[in-house]
């Protein structure tokens, strides 16, 4: 069985079917049950979707989308690295869901979105950051880039209700009783304002991408921010 550590060291993703090929590695080789893979789950699911739409004329410019979900998901890995390299370093944003994924109680919709709120709150402005500084776009101006970046929005907000529902199984008739303020959080959380509020946080890192000191101070503002949320997103229901 391929480790994990060993699914890490390929080569890096060329493609998005590459990405969902490194997603399934992933997956398969966590322990069942495992709060990370309830996350990989959903984001192989939204990343599926994402490379499905991708056909010819349906974006303004596909080739910075496959190089932003090509650096999005790289981010991601490299995180899960750091979780086997050296947990201490991971960033604070990924800390709550590394550190929660064998508690009991937590329920896997809880791993998923704890995943999601720490990949697109940090992972995706650093991202739309390196993207357009690897392409020569001017993310300040980047009007052709925003338009197909908030049509992936619609996506993958369907994608997300879908699997979301598919994780609820079982769960429906819990949610209000069982869940009680946990539920309330997570319903609460929602892909398409995340997504817009990454896009503000990258136009900010932009900005501050001249003061290199003072752009490393917002990062790490926002990422203690990022895993405080995490944290209230992994509170146990039993």
């Amino acid at each position: 069985m391929t480790t994990l550590a060993e699914v890490l060291a390929a080569p890096a993703p060329t493609t998005i079917d590459d990405v969902v090929e490194r997603l399934a590695g992933v997956e398969a080789a966590l322990p069942p049950g495992d709060g990370v893979a309830w996350f990989v789950t959903l984001y192989a699911a939204v990343t599926r979707d994402v490379g499905a739409a991708m056909i010819p004329g349906s974006f303004r410019d596909p080739d910075f989308l496959l190089r932003l979900d090509l650096a999005f998901a790289g981010v991601f890995f490299d995180a899960l690295r750091g979780s086997l390299a050296s947990p201490p370093t991971i960033p604070k944003a990924w800390a709550p869901l590394f550190d929660a994924r064998a508690t009991s109680g937590i329920v896997p919709i809880q791993f998923a979105l704890a995943g999601m709120n720490a990949h697109i709150n940090r992972d995706l402005p650093i991202a739309l950051v390196t993207t357009c500084e690897a392409a020569g776009v001017d993310l300040a101006a980047a009007a052709p880039e925003r338009a197909d970046f908030e049509r992936v929005n619609g996506i993958l907000a369907a994608t997300e209700a879908r699997v979301k529902q598919q994780f609820a199984t079982g769960l429906v008739g819990l949610a209000d009783t069982a869940l009680g303020e946990v539920d309330d959080r997570i319903a609460m959380w929602d892909i398409g304002r995340a997504r817009d509020a990454a896009w503000v946080q990258a136009q900010t890192l932009w900005t501050l991408r001249t003061i290199p000191a003072l752009q490393r101070e917002a990062m790490d503002t926002l990422d203690r921010m990022i895993g405080f949320a995490g944290r209230g997103l992994l509170v146990p229901v039993s």
